[in-house]
């Protein structure tokens, strides 16, 4: 499981593409008939993605975690991107079709995963962060996540903002988890962009088509830069920075936060006037 430390803002602005793709982004963690793991220093979160093709493929507890098993101290949310899959939960096993999402309390101590079908194999999105609070495992189907619309087709950011792991939804010690879809020639999500120094953000790009691109823009308000990221890409936003993106195509994110604070309405709004 490989580590990400990120910079600070201060170190920030002297640093060249290579090496902000380096600290903020997480590539290369999917890969078919496996699970790949990253932790995130920042709030102490780990990103993964599992693509089980044959037998179960448990979860296993990294020893950078020194833990008995993965979630001993942590929460999990698992969001399924691909064909209808399963996931065990001390041997029972729960059914989740595309897009529905799956929260893990602490003390689960076997979690696997599995595809129902190898023909369309399931993908699961993973993101965790400690817990200090037990909660119940909890399905939210795709058609349960509280979607609410978003932006107007004249700003190009008309989308659909589903929420699953949050406040009035499955409840979690801090873990906070949605998906947002863009609508066909709608290019920008979170607009205006915004800042939240009570948790940090993660966001997972999907359903990004092979020939497309999405430009992640991140930073202090005063002092942007933006990342290329292809499908399946995880970047990480630290409180000081904003977080919007704007895609060649229409696609779709998943994003995750953890912190001090699970309210979704609390945000710095940064307006686009004060952006450099």
């Amino acid at each position: 499981m490989k580590i990400h430390l990120i910079a600070d803002p201060v170190r920030y602005p002297t640093m060249t593409t290579a090496q902000i793709r380096e600290d903020f982004l997480i590539g290369a963690l999917y890969e078919p008939g496996a699970l790949h793991l990253a932790y995130v220093d920042l709030d102490r979160a780990v990103v993964g993605l599992a693509a089980p093709l044959g037998t179960a493929m448990p979860l296993p507890a990294d020893e950078l975690l020194r833990a008995k098993y993965f979630t001993e101290r942590r929460e999990l949310g698992a969001l399924n991107i691909g064909g209808r899959g399963l996931i065990y939960v001390d041997g029972t096993g729960q059914t989740l079709e595309n897009l529905d999402c799956l929260y893990i309390g602490r003390g689960a101590r076997e979690v696997a995963f599995e595809s129902a079908d190898q023909g369309s194999p399931a993908v699961f999105y993973l993101l965790s962060y400690p817990a200090h609070a037990c909660y119940p495992t909890t399905l939210v189907r795709k058609d349960e996540a509280d979607p609410v619309e978003l932006g107007a087709a004249e700003t190009c950011n008309r989308r659909t903002v589903c929420k699953y792991i949050h406040l009035a939804g499955a409840k979690s010690c801090q873990l906070v988890m949605g998906v947002t879809h863009l609508h066909p020639g709608s290019a920008w999500n979170t607009m205006p962009a915004h800042t939240h120094i009570r948790r940090s953000e993660i966001y997972m790009y999907f359903n990004v088509a092979p020939d497309a691109r999405v430009m992640h823009f991140m930073g202090p308000p005063a002092e942007t830069r933006h990342i290329v990221m292809a499908d399946k890409g995880i970047v990480i936003s630290p409180g000081w920075s904003i977080h919007c993106g704007v895609g060649t195509r229409a696609y779709s994110f998943c994003w995750g936060m953890g912190g001090e604070n699970q309210d979704y309405g609390d945000m710095d709004p940064a307006p686009l006037p004060s952006l450099r």
